[in-house]
C-alpha cells in the first residue's frame, strides 16, 4: 500500500469575523460541513407605480439571505484524550460563534467611560466584519441575522459537547457598504465570479438547445 488515495481533498466552510482587537477570536472553521444550505434571492426592482421602460430595471443588486444549520460535536475529541475538549467541550466553539454578534466589550467600556465624562455623541460599537467562506468561488460578506443554538449534550460539569447552531445570515453587497470598506470589493468579486459561471453555463446551454450545431463565434 502507497498510503496515496484518488479521494479529493475536502474544504471546510467557515465564517470568520475580522476583528482588530482580536484577530483569531472569530474564526470559526465548520467542524462538519452543513448537508444543506437554502439560499433566498430577492431582486431589487422599481415600484410598478413608475412608467413602463421601468419595469425591468433593476435598483441594485438583490437581497439574499442564507440559512444553514451547523452541527459541533466533541466526541471525536473526547475519544483522542485532548485535554482542552474534555475541560470546556464545545463551548469555545459555540462562543466563536457567538462572538459573531457580540460588540467587543472594550468598546463597550469605552462609550461607557465617554459617557460618564459627559460626551454628547457616541457612536454604537460596531461588530466585527464577517465573511462566509463557502469553497474558492463563494466568499461573501454576511451580518448574522440570527442565530439558533440547540445544545444537545452536556458532560458532568454541564459543558455542552454536542449541538446544532442554526444560522440565517444576511448577505452585504456594495450597496449595504461604503466604497472605501474591503466588503464592498468582496462582494463584487463574488459577482464577477459568478457572471462567469453564468457565462459558461450559457453557452453549453445555447448548444444544447440548438442541437450542437451553432457557432457561437
Amino acid at each position: 500500500m502507497s498510503g496515496l488515495t484518488r479521494s479529493p481533498k475536502l474544504l471546510k466552510g467557515a465564517l470568520v469575523g475580522v476583528d482588530l482587537f482580536n484577530p483569531v477570536a472569530s474564526v470559526v472553521p465548520f467542524q462538519y460541513n452543513p448537508h444543506a444550505v437554502t439560499r433566498t434571492i430577492k431582486p431589487k426592482g422599481a415600484s410598478g407605480d413608475g412608467a413602463r421602460a421601468e419595469a425591468q430595471r433593476l435598483t441594485g443588486p438583490p437581497d439574499e439571505e442564507i440559512k444553514m444549520d451547523v452541527q459541533l460535536d466533541a466526541t471525536d475529541q473526547l475519544e483522542k484524550a485532548d485535554g482542552l475538549t474534555a475541560k470546556t467541550g464545545i463551548y469555545p466553539q459555540l462562543s466563536a460563534l457567538e462572538m459573531l454578534t457580540y460588540p467587543k466589550s472594550l468598546l463597550v467600556i469605552t462609550n461607557t467611560v465617554l459617557l460618564a465624562v459627559g460626551t454628547l455623541e457616541v457612536l454604537p460599537p460596531v461588530g466585527p466584519f464577517t465573511f462566509l467562506i463557502w469553497g474558492a468561488k463563494r466568499v461573501l460578506p454576511v451580518r448574522v441575522g440570527e442565530m439558533v443554538i440547540t445544545e444537545e449534550a452536556y458532560d458532568p460539569s454541564l459543558n455542552p459537547i454536542r449541538a446544532k447552531v442554526s444560522l440565517t445570515l444576511k448577505v452585504l453587497t456594495y450597496a449595504d457598504l461604503s466604497i472605501t470598506h474591503p466588503g464592498h470589493y468582496v462582494f463584487l468579486a463574488h459577482q464577477v465570479v459568478k457572471e462567469t459561471m453564468a457565462t459558461i453555463s450559457s453557452i453549453n446551454d445555447i448548444r444544447a438547445v440548438a442541437g450542437g450545431d451553432v457557432k457561437l463565434f
